[in-house]
Parts: C-alpha cells; structure tokens; sequence
C-alpha cells in the first residue's frame, strides 16, 4: 500500500423531478439496450474525461474509473470516437480506465474482447467491475483482456463475520494473482475491513470506510485533507518488512 489517493469513480444518479435523487439500479435497468443508454454512456464519458482533464490541469491527478455497458462498446469505431474525446480534452489515457459490470449481459465476447484489446493497443484500460456477482465469472476473466478485477462489495462487506465471504475474497484474489490482474475491493465500510484485506494481500480499496459519494467540486479539497488511517500504515510495514 503506497496510502494514497489514486482514484476514483464516476457514479451517474437521476434527479427525479418527483422521486428526488434515484441511484442507477432504480433506471438503467429501464433503458438497457436501448439507444438512450448509448447516450447517455457518451454523456458519462465526455463529463468524466473533461473532469479528469481539468483536475489534471489543477495538479491533481485520479485515474477516473467510467461504466460503460458492453452495447456501446460493441458500436461501430468505439475506439476511434473515444480517443477522438481524450485528444480533444488532451489528457493522458493513463488517467482513464473503463469498467464493464460483470453482472452485464455479454452476448459476444469476442467482440468486446476485440474492442477491449484495441483500447489496450491505444493506452486505455479496463476493469471488470462487480467481480463475482455474473453468470459467467470464469469465462469473462479468462476471455476478457481486462487488466482490474474489482471484488463486489457484497462479499467484502462481511468478510470479518462470514467465513464464507472471506474464502471468496480469498478466491478471488488468487485468481487476480494467477490471471495476472490487478484487484480493487469494493465495499470497504470500516477500517479493519482495511486490514484484514491488506493481510490477504489486497493493498486497493474503495468503500465508505474511505469515503463516501460526494460532488465532483468537493474532491479536491477532501483529497488535500485525507489522511489514511494509521492501522493501515502499520499492516502495510509490518508486511513489507516480513
């Protein structure tokens, strides 16, 4: 663990004009394979990739993490259209990685995988987001090109009291290793969640043990403040020192 801010992610929420704030599982699923999703995919990216561009432009530097749904990475010149959208916003693509929902329908891996490789070729690169929730787990890691898996936080939210969340968080890790895939553990709520996954040799994290989803204004000044809590400093030394 480096215990540093390294980045973050784009979440889309709906202002409802009667329901208030919906998070995405309320409305996306209405809109999944039609062309508003495709829209509304675009309109994430290029707020995101201008957001990163501009925090770039102010000295600081997160790796943005953007949902794209496997629909729109199928589309005619994927690729060409994105690199066209960081050329225009002139920041580096190491700053940029794509995930796609593991839970998401696939229909053709060998499509996305291409696309995946292409983006790869160009300096972008993806992450298998929700890792373990899918149909089709060991398929996707085998055959999907992508360089992060992320561990659903549904099973590294109980790892200190479900023996059975842990042997999965343990899994999963040891296919990152195998498969040769960096790994994120979603859902870290507290500090020895912290722990015991840099025990099991998980040094990145994201959860609202660390922090919680807040306007992309305020990060900044929350990056600038945060401090990382000293337990997590002291695991990490004592790991690197055995």
């Amino acid at each position: 663990v480096r215990g540093r801010i390294f980045g973050a992610e784009a979440l889309v929420r709906w202002q409802h004009p009667e329901q208030g704030l919906l998070p995405p599982n309320m409305f996306l699923p209405l809109i999944e394979g039609h062309r508003l999703q495709y829209a509304l995919d675009w309109w994430v990216l290029r707020t995101a990739i201008r957001q990163a561009a501009l925090w770039h432009a102010d000295g600081l530097d997160l790796v943005v993490g953007i949902n794209v749904s496997p629909s729109t990475i199928q589309y005619p010149d994927f690729t060409s259209q994105l690199m066209q959208l960081v050329d225009e916003e002139n920041i580096s693509t190491d700053l940029i990685e794509l995930e796609i929902v593991e839970s998401d329908a696939i229909d053709d891996l060998d499509a996305v995988s291409a696309v995946i490789r292409q983006c790869e070729d160009v300096g972008v690169h993806f992450a298998l987001d929700d890792y373990g929730t899918g149909y089709s787990s060991l398929t996707y890691i085998r055959r999907l090109p992508v360089q992060t898996l992320k561990i659903d936080q549904i099973f590294v939210k109980d790892i200190l009291t479900d023996q059975d969340d842990l042997n999965i968080v343990e899994g999963v890790i040891g296919l990152a290793r195998a498969f040769g895939r960096e790994m994120i553990a979603e859902g870290v709520e507290n500090t020895e969640i912290g722990v015991r996954l840099l025990e099991l040799g998980c040094n990145c994290a994201q959860g609202y043990g660390i922090a919680k989803p807040m306007p992309f204004t305020e990060i900044p000044a929350w990056v600038r403040q945060y401090r990382f809590p000293s337990e997590w400093i002291e695991v990490a030394k004592k790991l690197s020192a055995a």
